[in-house]
């Protein structure tokens, strides 16, 4: 009898712990007026402008990009978000090269933009 009653306990817990929230679902929630929506990111009307806004073509563009890689289409960021870098260097994650280099973290809300559209697929949208 003992034995059948730790599997029922066991099994309760597998379905309450299956049922909890991953980070796709507290990006996806509503914004509450004031804080940071990540409900409509799209790669052309909210991550384009944010490369633009932290200044992340100013040395990731050109004929000789720092580090090799241009930030100035969808393709060259798309590269970074496949190679597993882009939100690592944003977040200042370790073994990482903090990006924007030498400047100022990006918000926390900007990175959580990132961080949705990442996880939406980076759709060149």
């Amino acid at each position: 009898m003992k034995k059948k009653s730790v599997f029922a306990i066991a099994a309760f817990c597998l379905v309450i712990a299956s049922c909890s929230s991953d980070s796709e679902d507290i990006l996806t929630t509503p914004a509450e007026p004031g804080t940071c929506d990540t409900t409509t990111v799209t790669y052309s009307a909210t991550i384009s402008p944010l490369i633009d806004k932290y200044g992340c073509t100013s040395c990731h563009s050109g004929t000789a990009p720092t580090g090799g890689f241009l930030l100035t289409s969808y393709n060259g960021l798309k590269a970074k978000v496949n190679d597993g870098r882009l939100i690592g260097a944003i977040t200042h994650a370790n073994g990482f090269s903090p990006m924007p280099q030498g400047g100022t973290k990006m918000s926390d809300c900007d990175i959580n933009k990132f961080r949705a559209w990442v996880n939406r697929g980076a759709l060149n949208n």
